[in-house]
């Protein structure tokens, strides 16, 4: 965990190009709010922050509730050249999807192991899709999630400065249900391109779409690291930053996935 601080950094998340809401607004104040007061509004698509720097020590068989991951930024690992070198860098991109690529709702366990506090995600609105476009503008399809996270803690106590993290699983964009344009599915569908079926009869078979053909259901690893900054006793919510890297989608198989870099904000709730 002594790299969480170094992430941060290199990643600038306090950087001007990080937009940041105008005003802050706490779970208190969007309980009050009706459906149609947020409807429209852009704020179901918001985490609640939290007031205050207390700490909470958490007792035997607590689990955080409500937790909500919300992000600000997005990158995509490109290959760039210059001066006869490439280099693989972070471009920032630009996110297309309508705001709903918010994570809500997620709870889970949390742990003591040799006196830090671990959290096993278990359930909740786990999962979001989600597309964003590079400067030249092709467009990265990713599944934005934090699926069976086990987040390991520097700490016995929820206080500014906590940190934890750990490793996720990424499953595929598409389902085995998804069919393509051609009719071809993972667990239905056809299993080449209707058109094609001559392939069959050459020498080496239609190894060339093989893997357009033979849809797979690819479930990939991610990272997360936070950091609480905020800690609210009396309500039992904590409120930080995160940073996060995962593969984007890989087209059920036929596509090499890029790396994403995403940063922005959760709230938790302990209970």
């Amino acid at each position: 965990m002594k790299k969480f601080g170094a992430a941060f950094a290199a990643a600038g998340f306090m950087a001007a190009g990080v937009a940041q809401p105008a005003a802050a607004i706490t779970k208190s104040q969007i309980n009050e709010l009706t459906y149609l007061q947020v409807k429209g509004t852009g704020l179901a698509n918001r985490c609640p922050e939290v007031i205050g720097e207390d700490s909470i020590t958490p007792k035997a068989g607590s689990r955080l509730v409500d937790m909500c991951i919300e992000p600000k930024a997005f990158a995509v690992e490109e290959e760039l050249g210059k001066g006869g070198k490439t280099e693989k860098k972070f471009v920032n991109s630009k996110v297309m999807t309508r705001q709903t690529y918010t994570l809500d709702g997620i709870e889970g366990s949390i742990k003591t192991d040799g006196g830090a506090l671990s959290f096993v995600e278990e359930e909740g609105i786990d999962y979001a899709a989600c597309t964003v476009q590079l400067p030249g503008g092709e467009r990265v399809p990713f599944l934005f999630t934090v699926k069976d996270l086990v987040a390991k803690g520097t700490g016995s106590t929820f206080k500014p400065g906590f940190q934890m993290g750990g490793e996720f699983k990424t499953p595929s964009y598409r389902t085995g249900l998804f069919l393509d344009p051609k009719g071809r599915g993972g667990t239905t569908g056809y299993d080449m391109a209707v058109a094609l079926p001559g392939l069959q009869s050459g020498e080496e078979g239609d190894d060339e779409l093989f893997k357009e053909n033979n849809k797979v259901f690819d479930v990939t690893t991610g990272k997360i690291e936070m950091e609480v900054n905020k800690v609210n006793a009396e309500e039992q919510e904590i409120g930080g930053v995160y940073v996060a890297t995962q593969l984007s989608d890989t087209d059920m198989g036929s596509k090499v996935p890029k790396k994403v870099l995403t940063k922005g904000i959760f709230y938790a709730k302990v209970q």
